[in-house]
């Protein structure tokens, strides 16, 4: 399998607290991950290292089969990773296309912003890549009249389209209600139809479990487990990690 991200032996403490200890990761291209694990389990560390905002004791990491060291958060950008945080990266008295180009508005040759193209590219984004249908998504649509759902999906939206080739979802689902739930859903399964790669964060098993390849259960800053979702039914997956749970292993 050729990777988007590989890490080896992964450690990080803060102070007294070991919050990782020679965790093995690895999410391959076009692939989606579940990472799940309780409170204090070690995700949120994880998830720092992997974006630049913390580096790690001992371990090597590489993207796309390179050794990378010193990582940045601009570096972790650079290398093609993006991180969404529920809906607090949008501005929601901004209409769709300001959110989508923030940052990174298109200009005419004279300078001024290329608003017609900006809304076009919009649509063909929300439209073509990402299956919005309905008739309130629109370019120029404020983007607090959205659901939670459409929320998020105009996070991966923008993110796929700056060339994100690995985004991780943080919480995805906090929030939503069901309806917003399912599409939310087909919003990662969009993900991969793009050729890209997932890391899937949630507390919902059920949720992780019907859209992730693969899961990835951490127990208290160490790997407990590891599970291709076709060879795992939810109800045992639901058991393996009630048991790592209550004693922090599977056996």
């Amino acid at each position: 399998m050729d990777y988007r991200l590989q890490m080896n032996d992964i450690s990080k403490r803060f102070g007294e607290v070991q919050a990782l200890r020679d965790v093995d990761f690895t999410v391959g291209s076009n692939e989606v991950v579940g990472l799940v694990g309780d409170n204090g389990a070690g995700k949120s560390t994880l998830i720092k290292i992997i974006t630049g905002y913390h580096a790690p004791d001992s371990g090597e990491m590489y993207f796309n089969g390179e050794k990378t060291e010193g990582l940045t958060v601009a570096r972790a950008r650079q290398l093609g990773v993006e991180t969404v945080y529920q809906e607090r990266a949008l501005a929601d008295l901004q209409t769709l296309w300001r959110n989508i180009f923030m940052g990174r508005e298109i200009s005419g040759r004279f300078g001024f912003l290329d608003v017609d193209k900006m809304m076009h590219e919009t649509e063909e984004l929300m439209v073509g890549s990402m299956g919005f249908t309905s008739s309130a998504v629109a370019p120029d649509s404020v983007v607090r009249t959205f659901s939670g759902g459409e929320k998020q999906g105009v996070s991966i939206v923008r993110a796929l389209h700056f060339q994100a080739d690995l985004i991780i979802l943080d919480e995805p689902t906090m929030g939503l209600a069901l309806s917003e739930v399912r599409k939310l859903l087909e919003f990662v399964q969009g993900i991969k139809e793009a050729g890209k790669s997932c890391i899937f964060i949630d507390h919902n098993i059920f949720h992780v479990h019907s859209v992730a390849d693969r899961i990835v259960v951490l127990d208290r800053g160490e790997v407990a487990g590891e599970f291709v979702t076709a060879d795992i039914p939810l109800e045992e997956l639901m058991d393996k990690m009630y048991r790592v749970a209550q004693t922090g292993s599977l056996d």
